[in-house]
């Protein structure tokens, strides 16, 4: 084949080429061009007249119905519930997994996988209403080890927020590199809910993480950032002796927010926590802690090292948090347990709960 031939074929496949493009982009215009549809909530409570096409999440996301998601629409967290009475379409096998049978009676859907096509009746829990969005200042960014962030992000002027210590607050990106879009993750209020003109929180980097390397890269002191909230119904219940709080990484994020507001509000328990760690480097906020066990009593801090290094001359307990926990909580008799970290540490720990006698009705968690 000569040279000319070979420009004659590229041309023709480039020219196929172009003409696919334009006629996938025409085909996808027409058939995800669902119009306006209305969205009829809590039996005529409210009517939408909505664009059709996206999710439900993000669809009530832009009418300022802020639904609560970890995951940030990615059908992993399970959060997004919401019950649709029509115009859902069927169950997806995306959503299977997180729909319980009772919850299939009541159509409870997750928002993220279902998609505005048609007309849609739905019932939304009211307190969500109350869901607010906050353009806040970065006023502080802290490096708390080689890969935590604390943010503290002030409200604007005259603003307030009211949450209960152990809730969390959903982080909006914005593009950045090859990331085109915004995207937002759930992260706990670490601050301390007496303190309602700002909220910090604390940021783990996540290897490829969107949300977590946004903020470890590219955020700065200075910025400005869109939360949502205050969302979960993790959060003091109180009806015991002692409370035994565990968390690991950034999961001492509502922890730390529980224990000031025992403190604050005076209330009687005695608390443990116990906080996981690999090595020595991974600690944060140990003086802090200390300080509290000095002044109130009823306060016992316990970090663990689950593998020191030699160089650390590590004097405190040694082994993975589930080791302390096992050894030090003789039942769960009078005691509630507070948990946050990842799935495998929480797992772990709430066997080991349930065989000294806490139950599901003692136990509450959030997983990471």
């Amino acid at each position: 084949m000569d040279f000319q031939a070979i420009l004659k074929t590229v041309g023709i496949l480039t020219l196929v080429s172009a003409s696919l493009s334009v006629i996938i982009s025409i085909a996808e215009r027409v058939l995800n061009n669902y119009g306006m549809v209305e969205l009829d909530i809590n039996n005529g409570k409210k009517k939408l007249q909505v664009k059709g096409g996206s999710s439900l999440l993000s669809t009530l996301a832009s009418e300022k119905i802020f639904i609560p998601s970890a995951c940030g629409g990615k059908a992993t967290c399970g959060l997004c519930k919401v019950s649709v009475q029509e115009g859902a379409g069927p169950l997806l096998l995306t959503e299977e997994p997180y729909i319980s049978a009772e919850e299939r009676k009541q159509n409870m859907r997750l928002s993220c996988q279902v998609k505005v096509k048609n007309n849609m009746k739905l019932l939304i829990p009211e307190d969500l209403f109350n869901i607010r969005e906050f353009i806040c200042d970065v006023k502080e960014i802290e490096d708390m080890t080689y890969d935590i962030k604390r943010l503290h992000l002030q409200l604007p002027p005259g603003e307030t927020i009211s949450f209960k210590a152990g809730q969390f607050m959903q982080f909006y990106t914005k593009p950045y590199g090859k990331i085109k879009e915004e995207v937002f993750r759930a992260y706990s209020i670490s601050s301390k809910a007496s303190e309602k003109d700002h909220v910090e929180l604390l940021i783990r980097l996540v290897p490829n993480g969107i949300c977590t390397t946004y903020v470890h890269t590219v955020l700065k002191e200075g910025d400005k950032v869109r939360l949502s909230g205050p969302y979960g119904d993790f959060y003091l219940r109180g009806d015991c002796e002692e409370l035994i709080m565990i968390a690991g990484g950034s999961g001492l994020a509502p922890i730390r927010s529980l224990v000031y507001d025992v403190i604050e509000k005076g209330l009687p328990h005695k608390m443990r926590f116990f906080f996981g760690a690999n090595t020595l480097r991974d600690l944060y906020y140990m003086d802090e802690f200390a300080q509290i066990e000095k002044d109130y009593p009823q306060f016992q801090f316990i970090p663990c090292l689950a593998r020191p290094a030699e160089e650390d001359n590590w004097e405190g307990v040694t082994g993975f948090v589930t080791v302390a926990l096992a050894d030090q909580v003789d039942s769960g008799q009078g005691k509630e347990a507070y948990l946050c970290g990842s799935p495998g540490m929480l797992d772990a720990c709430i066997k080991i709960l349930k065989e000294k006698g806490f139950t599901d009705e003692t136990i509450f968690y959030d997983k990471f």
